[in-house]
């Protein structure tokens, strides 16, 4: 394999899988794919989230030197997705009265957002905000910049995570001394590449399904409305399936030779068996049952999670994807208990990706976030040459210096990435300046106004009244 000089390279860890990925961007906007690895995390992450951190860094370290080796090139930097049961997202409201007749200019609609970054959520952690609409007066407004108003409310879609959680993602990355270039949000790095615009801007939601977790996310007129993790995937129907005293690894793959997501009763022949082993046979009624009620109760939690106002409104539809979103009539039973009949699978990326690898040509949707994080991906993370023949010195060639990213402002919501810990902090070091700007002159206008309010005082006093008396008494007659 020939040496690479530059690429990007992506990490999702999920429930069953962390999975990397490399790959080059082209001129056309095209990916090609380079390297692909996957490693089992089913001993040390669950429903998505980082539960032991010491497996989870070996995996990690292990996972890089295996790209390394098939790029044959050093690994400077990472692009994460960050995903997991404990994602949901909050609405949150900040109301601005201002003066008679203002214009609203960008530094009032900038006040908004930092007073909603500071809101507090106990243990949970702002990952990152969606604008909504903004309410000048009584109408509302995408851009709200320019017009004349008394009043100004900022609605935001605030998006959560617990501390912790986030605390043992970014531990694992250090304790492998793997650097992160950026975190991003991988639901929304998802949706980037498997909505098309249309269905953005009409309503839809996006349902991808994993293996422990599915996770929701509803947008309307091109923006995030809701975001949502349920803690039930594919595994749950494995799991049920195996309750019929039978290994996981057996049920499994039952379930992926016969199970449906729907059949007609019609369809269902009570005389059929599917084979568990040599020696025992289940009843097709029996499996379809099983099935079908786990199936359903998934269904329903999506529909549960769509908010009320945009239920009626999903022009778009729903779209799903995710490894669990291969089974037999998926749409058919998304149909039948939604109620919605615009159903679609997002089987791959809209992007074009070029691959030699098998399983990202089988299109299958379980690379869909994965390939979404490394099309978002903006940095260069290739370091030096690896010499295959063991030469010291041969990893000291550099690849071409690539000009980082514009710095992200403090008040700029850039969806679907995360703050960096600098960022943090020069956020919050900025907050503190404007409140002690704010107080400051607060406090020179009160000192101010107690002045006036001493002078005028001073002018209606008594003794005050006396003198000025006495000096018009004395003075000369012209």
């Amino acid at each position: 394999m020939a040496e690479f000089k530059d690429f990007i390279v992506a990490i999702e860890l999920g429930s069953s899988k962390v999975t990397g990925i490399a790959g080059q961007k082209k001129p056309d906007g095209s990916i090609s794919v380079l390297a692909l690895v996957r490693e089992d995390s089913s001993s040390f992450i669950r429903k998505g989230v980082v539960y032991n951190i010491d497996k989870t860094a070996q995996c990690l370290t292990s996972m890089v030197k295996k790209l390394e080796t098939q790029l044959k090139t050093r690994i400077t930097q990472v692009f994460v997705g960050v995903g997991g049961q404990s994602i949901r997202s909050v609405r949150n409201s900040i109301v601005k009265d201002l003066p008679v007749d203002s214009i609203i200019t960008q530094e009032m609609v900038v006040e908004l957002m930092d007073m909603n970054r500071g809101m507090d959520y106990g243990d949970q952690k702002i990952l990152d905000v969606a604008e909504q609409e903004y309410r000048v007066d009584t109408q509302l407004q995408m851009d709200p910049v320019g017009i004349r108003a008394n009043r100004l409310e900022g609605n935001f879609l605030n998006i959560l995570e617990r501390n912790s959680f986030f605390q043992n993602l970014n531990k694992c990355f250090e304790t492998s001394n793997i650097k992160v270039a950026d975190m991003y949000l991988a639901p929304l790095a998802l949706a980037n590449v498997v909505l098309t615009e249309a269905e953005k801007r009409s309503g839809c939601a996006l349902v991808d399904i994993g293996a422990d977790t599915t996770t929701v996310s509803v947008f309307s007129k091109n923006v995030l409305r809701h975001l949502a993790v349920i803690p039930l995937g594919s595994n749950n129907i494995t799991k049920d399936i195996a309750s019929l005293q039978m290994e996981e690894s057996d049920a499994e793959k039952m379930k992926l030779a016969y199970a449906s997501a729907y059949t007609d009763n019609n369809d269902i022949d009570p005389d059929k068996k599917y084979p568990i082993d040599s020696e025992r046979q289940m009843e097709s009624r029996r499996f379809i049952e099983i099935v079908e009620a786990r199936m359903e109760e998934i269904i329903e939690n999506v529909r549960y999670q769509i908010p009320a106002e945009y239920y009626d409104k999903l022009l778009g539809g729903i779209i799903l994807t995710g490894g669990g979103s291969n089974m037999k009539n998926i749409e058919v039973a998304f149909k039948k208990y939604t109620h919605i009949d615009k159903v679609r699978v997002a089987k791959f990326v809209n992007t074009t990706v070029n691959s030699s690898n098998d399983q990202i040509r089988q299109r299958s949707g379980m690379y869909n976030t994965v390939l979404g994080l490394l099309i978002k991906g903006d940095l260069n993370c290739a370091g030096g040459y690896i010499d295959p023949n063991g030469n010291l010195f041969g990893d000291q060639e550099q690849a071409p210096v690539v000009a980082d990213r514009r710095p992200r402002q403090i008040d700029e919501i850039a969806t679907g990435t995360i703050r960096t810990a600098s960022e943090e902090e020069k956020a919050a070091e900025e907050a503190r300046r404007k409140k002690e700007a704010a107080e400051a002159a607060e406090a020179e206008q009160r000192r101010l106004e107690e002045e006036e309010e001493r002078r005028k005082k001073k002018e209606k006093s008594f003794w005050n009244k006396t003198k000025k008396w006495l000096e018009n008494l004395a003075a000369p007659e012209e």
